[in-house]
């Protein structure tokens, strides 16, 4: 048995804690909201996930300290604009020894800071210690499947291996299926950028189209996406793994995905502000447009589909005329490099 906290009641971070609870670990869930807390302590069924029944061995808190004080392992799974003050509240209960998980996805605006390098930033700041067994866990895990025990696969990925290879055994039973990384940085930014791209997704299903639109948008995204990590130094084969290509795809075709929802109704023409209100959950991918913008200007790469989301979505313009923009710019080679084949074909 593992103990383990995790910061956040949103659905992940439930669904999450009914799955390790199931597999028999001491599993602690505290919310910064107290009504939240109250309810899922009295009904053990979160309201966004009907009907999915949290093990009563699973505790609820309204104490930061009693998710984090003598845990052996503390998750994050606050949305990413929560991400620094929850750590900033949590740093005078965690110690170095800690592996420290995070599940959330974003980049933070100001910084451009991935997730992990967020909580790391705001731990060391505030106890001038280092915590080097902090794990990105990502991949195609919509919480309301992983609450109903549906198979999946993720990613368990930090610089330590032997620390990824403990979340690895912690998470692993037989609805989920989990593999490891040393590319947190890739994994991040995959976890990231594929919420805009769904965005993208959900606006061209709203104004009509259909699976050839999406189909090439998904490639074309990850094209994006894998340019983007390859100039900060990440490792290709992530993107081409379960945190690039797998959660983009189930965030771009899912009706589970909040941010395939909101780009839906987008392109139907309701308003961003609206849109986002209507969803009544955080959408990822608007928060990450200014931070995907700045990283382009910074490492100097081309990001045009991201370019046309914030258009559409920050700056009003209309999603066909962005759609024509896109379609009708330069051609191009899909291979960055053109080899030629020398000797005769047999």
């Amino acid at each position: 048995m593992t103990s383990i906290g995790v910061l956040g009641a949103g659905t992940w971070g439930t669904a999450l804690a009914k799955m390790l609870a199931k597999s028999g670990n001491d599993v602690t869930v505290w919310s910064a909201l107290g009504n939240e807390i109250d309810e899922l302590s009295q009904k053990y069924v979160h309201p966004k996930l009907p009907g999915v029944e949290i093990p009563k061995s699973v505790k609820f808190t309204k104490d930061l300290s009693d998710a984090c004080i003598g845990k052996e392992m503390v998750m994050f799974a606050v949305p990413s604009i929560f991400i620094r003050s929850t750590a900033r509240s949590a740093s005078a209960f965690l110690k170095e020894d800690q592996i420290i998980i995070n599940v959330s996805k974003g980049m933070e605006k100001d910084t451009l800071y991935t997730m992990t390098q967020v909580i790391s930033d705001e731990l060391e700041k505030n106890t001038g210690k280092k915590y080097p067994k902090m794990v990105a866990l990502t991949g195609p895990t919509h919480a309301e499947e992983v609450a109903v025990d549906m198979p999946t696969a993720i990613v368990s990925a930090c610089e330590d291996i032997h620390t990824a290879e403990i979340v690895q055994d912690v998470f692993m039973n037989t609805c989920m299926r989990v593999y490891t990384n040393e590319d947190v940085t890739g994994v991040e930014i995959c976890g990231a950028m594929k919420n805009i791209i769904a965005l993208a997704a959900g606006i061209l299903t709203g104004l009509g189209f259909g699976d050839n639109t999406r189909a090439a948008l998904i490639t074309r995204g990850l094209a994006e996406i894998t340019r983007l990590g390859m100039a900060m130094g990440c490792m290709e084969q992530t993107f081409y793994g379960l945190a690039g290509i797998g959660d983009l795809i189930v965030t771009a075709t899912s009706r589970h995905s909040r941010n395939y929802q909101c780009g839906q109704l987008i392109g139907q023409g309701v308003e961003t502000k609206q849109a986002v209100e209507r969803i009544g959950m955080v959408v990822e991918g608007i928060n990450a447009i200014p931070a995907a913008l700045e990283l382009k200007r910074k490492y100097n790469v081309e990001l045009p589909i991201i370019e046309s989301v914030d258009a559409v979505v920050n700056q009003g313009v209309d999603p066909q005329q962005a759609l024509k923009e896109l379609m009708i710019r330069d051609k191009r080679s899909e291979l960055s490099k053109r080899s030629d084949i020398k000797g005769d074909i047999q």
